[in-house]
Parts: C-alpha cells; sequence; structure tokens
C-alpha cells in the first residue's frame, strides 16, 4: 500500500472522518518519529518557531504530557493554558477563551472539553490548528492512532485480527475512537460490558458479549480494558465494584486463560486497579499498556506535522 502524503487537513477532531489512506500515513509518519528515541539529540526542527497551545477544561496526566513533549521535539513552543486559574472559572466563554487566546497567534490548539463538540466549534472560529485530545463522550482520535500504532508493531496487518473491548462503553470516548480505526484497518471488534454500559444500538455494528466465557469463545487476539468512569455517571450502572470486577474484570484467574491463550492486553490508562484488573495484569509480558504510553509521543507528533493551520499562510 502506497503512504504518500494525502492532502494535509486543518484540524483532527475525530476518526471517523478520516480515510483509510489518511490513517495509514500518520501511523507510517510516527515510525521515524519514534526512532528520535535512540537518538543523542531527540528533536527535529518541523515546527520551530510555531507555537503550541494546551487547552485542557477536563484534567489530564498522560494525553496532556504527551502532547507537550511531542510538541517540544517538533521543536515547537508550548503555552499550557491552566483552565482553573483562568477566567473560565469567572464564566467567561469558550468562544471569549479562543478570542483571548488569538492573541498569542498559536498555530495549533490541543483541546479537551467535557462537552462534545467543543473542539469542532473551536475549529470553526480561529485559523490554528485544533487537535482533539477528547470531549465528552464523543472522540479522542489521537488515542485511537496510538492505540492502531500500538497493535500493527505486533501486527502489521490488522485484517482479521479480533479485538474485544471490555468495560464502560456508554461513557467512553476511546471505545468509540478505537473502535472505529481498527474496522478500518480491517479488524474485527467485539464489546463487552454491563447491559446498563453497552448502548443497544452497538449490538448492529459489533459484535456483543455478556460473559468471559464467549469472550474466550470468540477467540480474540486482543484484550483492550477501559476504565470504569466513575465520574461521568450519574446514575448507579452496576451493583458494586467487588461485582464488576468479579464480572467483567480481569481477574487472577482470567489472567491465567489470557496468559494460555498468548492474548495481548491493553488499556488507556489511567487504571482502576481491582476494576477493570488485579495488579498481576501489568507484569504480564504482553500486557501492552506502557507501548501505549510511549507510543502517544511518536503518534501526536504525526498528527501534528501533517496539519497544516491557516496561520501558516499568513506567515
Amino acid at each position: 500500500m502506497s503512504h504518500e502524503s494525502p492532502a494535509s487537513r486543518k484540524d483532527l477532531l475525530d476518526i471517523a472522518s478520516l480515510e483509510r489512506e489518511e490513517i495509514e500515513f500518520l501511523l507510517e509518519t510516527a515510525k521515524p518519529f519514534k526512532d528520535l528515541v535512540s537518538r543523542s539529540v531527540k528533536m527535529v526542527p518541523t515546527l520551530r518557531g510555531r507555537t503550541v497551545l494546551n487547552l485542557f477544561y477536563e484534567p489530564s496526566t498522560r494525553t496532556r504530557s504527551s502532547f507537550e513533549i511531542a510538541a517540544k521535539r517538533l521543536s515547537a513552543d508550548v503555552i499550557n493554558f491552566t483552565v482553573s486559574t483562568s477566567s473560565v472559572t469567572k464564566g467567561e466563554s469558550v468562544l471569549d477563551t479562543i478570542e483571548t487566546l488569538q492573541a498569542m497567534r498559536a498555530d495549533y490548539l490541543v483541546v479537551r472539553h467535557q462537552m462534545a463538540g467543543i473542539p469542532s466549534f473551536v475549529a470553526k472560529h480561529t485559523g490554528a490548528s485544533v487537535l482533539n485530545a477528547g470531549d465528552g463522550y464523543h472522540a479522542h482520535p489521537t488515542q485511537a492512532l496510538l492505540d492502531a500504532y500500538t497493535l500493527r508493531e505486533i501486527y502489521p496487518d490488522l485484517t482479521g485480527k479480533r479485538v474485544v473491548i471490555c468495560g464502560d462503553i456508554l461513557h467512553s470516548r476511546v471505545a468509540r475512537s478505537t473502535s472505529t480505526i481498527l474496522e478500518k484497518l480491517g479488524a474485527e471488534v467485539g464489546l463487552l460490558g454491563p447491559g446498563s454500559l453497552v448502548p443497544r444500538h452497538c449490538a448492529k455494528r459489533f459484535k456483543v458479549f455478556r460473559t468471559w466465557d464467549e469472550v474466550f469463545a470468540w477467540e480474540p487476539d486482543v484484550v483492550y480494558l477501559l476504565r470504569v468512569q466513575f465520574e461521568r455517571q450519574k446514575a448507579q450502572f452496576f451493583p458494586g465494584v467487588s461485582e464488576y470486577h468479579r464480572e467483567f474484570g480481569v481477574t487472577d484467574e482470567r489472567l491465567e486463560t489470557i496468559q494460555e491463550r498468548g492474548l495481548y492486553v491493553m488499556h488507556p490508562g489511567p487504571i482502576n486497579r481491582g476494576v477493570e484488573l488485579t495488579d498481576d495484569v501489568t507484569r504480564y509480558e504482553r500486557c501492552l499498556i506502557n507501548q501505549q504510553v510511549e507510543n502517544g509521543i511518536p503518534t501526536r507528533m504525526a498528527a501534528m506535522y501533517w496539519l497544516k493551520p491557516e496561520t501558516a499562510d499568513r506567515r
């Protein structure tokens, strides 16, 4: 398959709107950026003179720091906008904030917000390239890219590979974006979770499982565990944490089955230990959680490399 550069976009807002050739280009572009880790100088001058502004309305450790490192390795200047100490706490609207930040002449805005659609709204009101770092339950495109990149390091061709996504599907933008990118790359996706946390419409698109026995009978290649998002749950979706772990988590017993079958395990983090998985899972040799974190940097470098802000035309 050719990996010639497809036309650049201004923004990266979701996976659903990307063509497969665009996804392939981003994954291939990430490879040389990952190789920078082994070099004495881990920077390239690609975005020298450009400014990346991290605008996070929700808490984040992995994604925010990953974007910051990625931007710095591309030689960009980075500004972290701390919402908790900004005028947003005094009632300033998103549009007011964007108009204020325009004065900083940022070329890239990395936006995370608790409401779906805010990054798209921001993109319509700025010439800067907007990268969606997670909006509500909607999308998390760079998480999906790093997930796909991580799996492609193991399986260069994902066609026919089976991935079961387990847990809080209802509240998960990761589930939406990662399942979409896996489908576009030819993988089969299944879902496992409490009936209250797996939307009914999912059954029209994916295999939906109710028990781990059904999952193991399907013979997946990868188990992708989702964090139970207690902070997004306005009601009780299952009886309790211990019951959730017993019915849907990777217990020590299930880990033995996973090990026997040589399945890979993934998780976007942060982990609720004793809920989605036991401590031993993180020490399992085919646990890919650390690789996911590591691969977030080159895939986000690839995304910024590919995007073309309108501000670039005015320089």
